[in-house]
């Protein structure tokens, strides 16, 4: 059930940033229904699987999904979109502005069918803007909002963050602007539309810590939050491996010297002193740490942290995190049993309700799986799937 039950959402998201939007809310209890291009969102053709258009990258973020596979450029198709939105409460979409006018599926033609409609457009860039109508992707973005700039402050070559994290956190901001939207309509009665941008939201959640002195006019410096910039700011060579360790406040401090023998330090080095001092002198305090790392294993500077309760993690691999004790305790990773792709391991979701708790027990479908149910829940007669089936507007899953 979740908290979101009875939220019905139309998913015309591909690739990443929509579709990870729209999977936490249907891990919420939200009715997703995924409608994709006869020729299924492309990335179900990323990486290794044991059969063709079903991916684990697809696997990992299109659970807790119904699929249809319509063909939208079809009049027949569009006409069926247009139907499923007069009972649903939300679209959802990352496809150009323009091309969904072009679509004759822009937020009016929704509005027209069900005025109480929410039309979520997750776009490159603020529609006012000249950037309005480029393409953009997590790359890009990152470019754009200065996270490969922070690569070379950190006297490293300019680099993207290797995993979608524009695509990732623009999707959370697409989350919470959907929901504070559900809100204002259930008090008003009426929906709307609303746009998050990648290019604005990614440079807001950057400049956060490193607008800096440029924050000022005029500027005190050239921006970037020090410590983040540090060169040493990166995990921590030991004598056998790494470690992910933050020595932060002075009680952390203190603790750390006193378990290494060396609780004088702070008395006798200005830049361990106090936390003004180590900032002002942080690369040479992140230096030096590195430097003392480099004397013990990881397992023994990992029970040290953890007697002297200093924050500290094992730098894990993509394997070695399916072994970690407390995601076992927790019962984060699983094994379950999808109806045509066998055992597959799935992620739980992270939070936990009280009383709405949330179920997985929707796996990521395949391509047009379920396109004959929804019609016939929306009242398409049997004859009308066949004509639709027929004219290349609707295309069912194999299966059928």
């Amino acid at each position: 059930m979740g908290p979101l039950d009875g939220l019905r959402v139309l998913d015309l998201t591909s690739v990443l940033m929509g579709p990870f939007a729209t999977q936490t809310l249907g891990d919420l209890g939200a009715e997703i229904i995924k409608v994709e291009a006869p020729e299924g969102d492309i990335i179900r053709q990323i990486g290794p699987s044991r059969h063709p258009g079903m991916g684990p990258l697809f696997l990992n973020t299109n659970r807790s999904k119904r699929s249809i596979a319509l063909d939208l450029k079809n009049p027949a198709g569009r006409k069926a979109m247009l139907r499923l939105a007069r009972n649903a409460d939300l679209v959802v979409s990352n496809i150009r502005p323009r091309s969904m006018a072009q679509l004759g599926l822009s937020y009016e033609d929704f509005e027209k069918v069900n005025p109480q409609i929410i039309y979520a457009a997750l776009i490159g860039f603020d529609l006012r803007g000249p950037y309005a109508d480029r393409p953009a992707y997590d790359d890009l973005i990152q470019g754009g909002a200065c996270l490969a700039y922070s690569f070379s402050r950190a006297g490293r070559r300019p680099a993207y963050v290797p995993t979608a994290i524009a695509d990732r956190f623009v999707g959370v901001a697409a989350i919470n602007a959907i929901l504070a939207a559900v809100i204002e309509r259930n008090a008003s009665g009426r929906g709307q539309k609303i746009e998050i941008p990648m290019f604005e939201t990614m440079v807001a959640l950057v400049l956060g810590d490193h607008l800096g002195g440029l924050t000022f006019d005029p500027p005190f410096d050239q921006g970037g939050y020090q410590r983040q910039l540090s060169p040493d700011r990166r995990p921590y060579q030991t004598s056998d491996g790494y470690v992910c360790a933050l020595i932060y406040n002075d009680g952390h401090w203190e603790r750390f010297f006193k378990a290494i023998g060396r609780p004088d330090i702070p008395q006798s080095d200005a830049r361990f002193a106090s936390f003004a001092s180590r900032m002002a002198n942080i690369d040479e305090v992140y230096a030096e740490l590195s430097r003392i790392m480099l004397t013990k294993t990881t397992v023994d500077w990992l029970q040290l942290f953890l007697e002297a309760d200093v924050p500290a993690m094992p730098m894990h691999s993509f394997e070695s995190v399916l072994e970690d004790e407390h995601l076992k305790a927790t019962g984060f990773f699983r094994m379950v049993e999808h109806p045509s792709e066998g055992p597959v391991r799935s992620m739980a979701v992270p939070v936990r309700f009280s009383r709405s708790d949330v179920a997985l027990d929707r796996l990521a479908p395949r391509l047009g799986e379920h396109g004959r149910e929804i019609l016939a829940e929306a009242g398409f007669g049997n004859d009308e799937i066949v004509q639709m089936t027929a004219s290349g507007a609707l295309c069912l899953s194999t299966e059928d």
